[in-house]
C-alpha cells in the first residue's frame, strides 16, 4: 500500500474524502458532465450543483454546447486562462465569458486569410457569440497570399497597369460587412490594417486599407446601429476613403467617439468630418497626427459654432496654423459643449493664443487645453496669464515648450490648481 493511501488526511488534495465511496449526488453530477452534450440540464440544477459543473466541466467541451448553456463564471475563467496568459477581465466588463468570446472572435478575424480561410469558420461562431461581444480590438488583418504561378509570372514579365490594379485588388482584407450587422451588442470597434510580423516579406501595401476595404467597412459600420466607438488608426486612410466612411456615418444613431489618428487625412477629409459634427451625436473626435491644415481647421470651427454635443477635440500634431487656430478660438465663443481642446504640436502661435485668451474670459465650459510645443512667445504668455486671472473653470492647461516666460507659466499653473481644488470642494459639498 502506498504512503498516500495510509494517510488519514491529505490536505494538498482538494478532492480527497475520508469516505471510500463518493456521494451519490456527486456521481450524478459527474454523469451529467459526461452526458452534457446529449442532455444539457444545467439550468435545472441547484446553485451549488451548478458551481460543481462550472469547476469540473472539461474545457474542451464544444462551444456549440456551452456558449448558450453555461453562464459567466469559473468555467469561462478556466477556458480563458488555458488559451491566454494575460487575461485582464476589467477590459471586458468584469465578465469572463465576454472576455473569452471577444478574444476568440478577434483571433479568428486576425488569422483569416482571404481566399484560403473558409468564411464559415467565422459565420458559425456568430450565433454562439453575438450576445456577448461588445468590444473588438483587431490588431492586424492579413491580405491574401499570392499564388506561386502569379509570383513566377511577375518574375518574367513586367506588370501592366491592369496587372497593377489586379494586385491592389488582391490585397483586400476580411470583409466586415458579413459580421458587424449580426453582432447585436457591439459597441466598440478598434481596427488597424497591417501585418504585425511580415519579416522579409514586407510590402508597403500590407499596411493600408484598400478602397474595397473602405467600402465594405463603411457599409458594415452603417449597419451596426449599436456602435458607439470607432477607432481606425495607422491604416493610411486618405481623403477619398475618409469621405466615403463619413458618408456612411452621417446620422448614425449611437456613434459618440471617432478616432482616425495616424492616417493620411488632409483638408478634404477634414471638411467631410466637420459635416459629421452637424449630423451625429459625436462627443469625442480624435485626429492625432494626420495632415490637416488651416482650411480643415476652419471647417471644424464652422461646425463647432453650432454644435451642441462634442466635448473633446484632439488635433494635435497636425499642420494647423494661426489662421485655423484663430477660427477655432472664435467658434468657442459661441460653443457651450466643448470641454477639451488639444492643439499641441501644431503650428499655431501668438495670434491663436491671444484669441484663446478671449475665450478663457467668456467661455465657462472649457476645462482642458493643450498647446505644448507651440511657438507662442512672450506676448502670448502675458495674454494667457491675464485671461487666466479671470477664469475659474479650466483645470488643466499644458504649455510645455511654448516659449512663454516662466513666471507666466507658474501663475497659470497656480490658477489651474486653485480651480481644481475649488471644483473638488464643490463636488464634495453637492455629494
Amino acid at each position: 500500500m502506498s504512503i498516500k493511501n495510509r494517510r488519514r488526511i491529505i490536505a494538498e488534495d482538494p478532492d480527497w474524502s475520508l469516505e471510500q465511496v463518493p456521494y451519490l449526488s456527486k456521481l450524478c453530477l459527474l454523469a451529467i458532465i459526461n452526458n452534457i452534450e446529449v442532455k444539457p440540464i444545467y439550468g435545472e440544477l441547484l446553485p451549488s450543483e451548478q458551481n460543481f459543473i462550472q469547476e469540473k466541466l472539461p474545457q474542451r467541451t464544444p462551444l456549440t454546447v456551452t456558449a448558450n448553456l453555461i453562464p459567466d463564471g469559473v468555467y469561462w475563467q478556466r477556458r480563458c486562462k488555458e488559451l491566454w496568459d494575460n487575461c485582464d477581465v476589467s477590459y471586458h466588463g468584469q465578465s469572463w465569458k465576454r472576455l473569452f468570446f471577444e478574444r476568440y472572435l478577434e483571433g479568428l478575424i486576425e488569422a483569416f486569410i482571404p481566399g484560403q480561410t473558409e468564411l464559415t469558420t467565422i459565420l458559425e461562431m456568430i450565433p454562439l457569440c453575438k450576445d456577448y461581444v461588445k468590444r473588438l480590438d483587431i490588431k492586424e488583418l492579413l491580405p491574401p497570399i499570392k499564388k506561386l504561378e502569379e509570383e513566377k509570372e511577375e518574375e518574367h514579365f513586367e506588370l501592366s497597369s491592369i496587372h497593377e490594379e489586379e494586385e491592389k485588388l488582391c490585397l483586400d482584407h476580411f470583409n466586415f460587412s458579413v459580421l458587424l450587422e449580426k453582432l447585436v451588442n457591439l459597441e466598440e470597434l478598434h481596427l488597424v490594417y497591417r501585418v504585425k510580423q511580415c519579416g522579409m516579406n514586407y510590402q508597403k501595401e500590407m499596411f493600408r486599407m484598400t478602397q474595397k476595404d473602405c467600402e465594405t467597412l463603411s457599409q458594415a459600420v452603417k449597419s451596426c446601429k449599436t456602435l458607439k466607438v470607432l477607432h481606425l488608426y495607422q491604416s493610411r486612410v486618405d481623403d477619398t476613403q475618409c469621405r466615403l466612411l463619413v458618408k456612411h456615418l452621417l446620422d448614425h444613431p449611437s456613434l459618440t467617439k471617432l478616432d482616425l489618428s495616424f492616417n493620411y487625412i488632409e483638408d478634404r477629409g477634414a471638411r467631410a468630418i466637420s459635416k459629421l459634427l452637424t449630423r451625429s451625436k459625436l462627443k469625442t473626435l480624435t485626429l492625432y497626427c494626420t495632415a490637416i491644415r488651416d482650411h480643415g481647421a476652419k471647417a471644424f470651427a464652422h461646425s463647432l459654432s453650432t454644435n451642441t454635443t462634442l466635448e473633446e477635440l484632439n488635433l494635435s500634431l497636425n499642420l494647423v496654423g494661426d489662421e485655423g487656430g484663430q477660427a477655432i478660438a472664435t467658434a468657442l465663443l459661441s460653443n457651450s459643449s466643448l470641454k477639451t481642446l488639444n492643439l499641441g504640436g501644431t503650428e499655431v502661435g501668438e495670434q491663436t493664443a491671444i484669441a484663446l485668451s478671449n475665450v478663457l474670459i467668456h467661455n465657462h465650459t472649457l476645462r482642458d487645453i493643450s498647446l505644448y510645443h507651440c511657438k507662442l512667445g512672450v506676448k502670448a504668455g502675458k495674454a494667457l496669464q491675464e485671461a487666466m486671472s479671470k477664469n475659474s473653470t479650466v483645470i488643466k492647461f499644458v504649455l510645455d515648450c511654448t516659449d512663454i516666460e516662466e513666471e507666466d507659466s507658474d501663475f497659470i499653473n497656480e490658477v489651474v490648481w486653485a480651480n481644481e481644488v475649488s471644483r473638488i470642494r464643490t463636488r464634495g459639498n453637492i455629494e
